[in-house]
């Protein structure tokens, strides 16, 4: 049995378990001191603290944290204090030349702390932290760029949405009243929230990463915010240039595809046990999507086309999102009123109709009575069902809008989607 270094009752040491927190320690200082070293450089900045520097400070930190445990907790406070006047000290220096930055001078009391944490056994948490804060330091210039790209405007939507999603969302209250006793204020709040939320991720991907990287993520970026305004524009697009009509094809295939699983995500939010029950289903109806996607991707003969673009409108439709929540609650209605008294067959129908304008609203309306007043198999049937029809939706506007080329391999894209979703429909069935 290994002899203990420090047995106490808050703390106990093997001889081989504090070499190893030490070496840890001593791996984080260097680590985030040399990035910081390098950054130094880089600018010609003259910064207090580089790798030897870092390492001491995560050293101090580390025999803080022991001589708080072996001697008193008040030694590791004046020890804090120490090292926060002195790097006060150095800020005030460094300041006083010019540079008003503080970000060395915060990095330098985290590695004190994470010194600190080796110590105490927190290996992996620390370890982390210390991988955040490299990244964090080492994207400066990525996100002076990043925020120089963005406008008034979309930062005063990223506040709006703040503001809604943290001071208003969080008081709706959490309780179900109204026809069939399914309506809730806490819950229609958060799929405006969730919709919002995504179109305003869709956005900024879309801002950001632009379709640069290939037509194929801008047909799937695109998915994110709506599969059917992507196949619009990119229909429109193939017949003003019809030797895009493939690559338009694959950007309309991939946000379609992407559907299928945003149906996965609003179960899987909403109801637990429905997102089991359509996993599999969905799931194959995705590969196959994703397949002919890839199939038409690859078989382009252009190989250098022009990428086509989204166009950019608001980040943030805070009216769309609430106009959908006003159709999710109208949804969540009908299902209910079908259900109870049309049976099967009402829902059904119901569900196909609703998935003529909308696929995430239907979805998020039929997860939540999945498994109450709903059940689950004629849930699955229901969302299967609108998940087509929705596909359908949108295979008519690219037929009807696109080039002749894009039309054909649209009708293979989605005649091969859509016998796929048949068959999973008549295995569920």
């Amino acid at each position: 049995m290994e002899t203990l270094l420090i047995d106490q009752e808050s703390l106990t040491l093997s001889q081989g378990d504090f070499i190893i927190r030490l070496l840890v320690a001593i791996g984080i200082g260097a680590v985030i001191g040399l990035e910081r070293q390098y950054s130094a450089m880089k600018e010609d900045s003259r910064g207090f603290a580089g790798i030897r520097t870092f390492v001491f400070v995560t050293l101090l930190g580390f025999i803080a944290a022991l001589f708080g445990f072996l001697i008193s907790p008040w030694v590791y406070v004046a020890l804090v204090f120490g090292v926060s006047v002195l790097i006060g000290v150095s800020y005030w220096a460094t300041a006083a030349r010019g540079d008003h930055g503080a970000t060395t001078e915060f990095s330098s009391l985290l590695a004190f702390v994470l010194g600190s944490m080796s110590l105490l056994g927190l290996i992996e948490v620390s370890l982390m932290i210390t991988v955040l804060v490299v990244l964090v330091l080492s994207s400066k210039f990525r996100i002076k760029t990043i925020v120089g790209m963005i406008t008034a405007e979309e930062m005063y939507d990223f506040i709006r949405f703040v503001v809604i999603a943290l001071l208003i969302f969080p008081f709706l209250p959490d309780q179900t009243f109204g026809p069939y006793d399914v309506l809730n204020p806490r819950e229609i709040g958060w799929v405006v929230i969730l919709t919002s939320g995504l179109g305003l991720a869709g956005y900024l991907l879309t801002k950001f990463l632009g379709t640069n990287r290939g037509i194929l993520l801008g047909g799937i970026v695109g998915g994110l915010v709506s599969s059917t305004a992507v196949t619009w524009i990119y229909a429109k697009k193939s017949k003003d240039n019809e030797s895009l009509a493939a690559s338009c094809a694959t950007a309309i295939l991939g946000a379609s595809s992407i559907m299928f699983v945003r149906v996965l995500i609003w179960t899987s939010i909403f109801s637990e046990a429905l997102f089991q029950k359509m996993l599999l289903p969905i799931g194959i109806v995705f590969l196959a999507a994703i397949g002919v996607t890839l199939y038409i991707y690859f078989k382009r003969r252009s190989k250098t086309s022009e990428n086509a673009e989204m166009p950019l409108k608001k980040a943030l439709d805070l009216k769309g999102a609430l106009i959908f929540g006003l159709i999710y609650t109208l949804i969540l209605l009908v299902v209910s009123y079908a259900n109870e008294n049309l049976g099967t067959g009402g829902t059904i129908i119901s569900s196909a109709i609703a998935g003529f304008s909308d696929i995430d609203a239907i979805t998020i309306s039929i997860s939540k009575l999945a498994g109450g007043s709903l059940d689950l198999r004629i849930a699955s049937l229901a969302v299967l069902v609108a998940s087509i029809s929705n596909t359908l939706v949108k295979m008519g506007i690219g037929l009807y809008a696109g080039s002749k080329a894009l039309r054909k391999n649209l009708s293979i894209g989605y005649g091969t989607v859509f016998l796929v979703a048949l068959a999973t429909l008549v295995f569920l069935v």
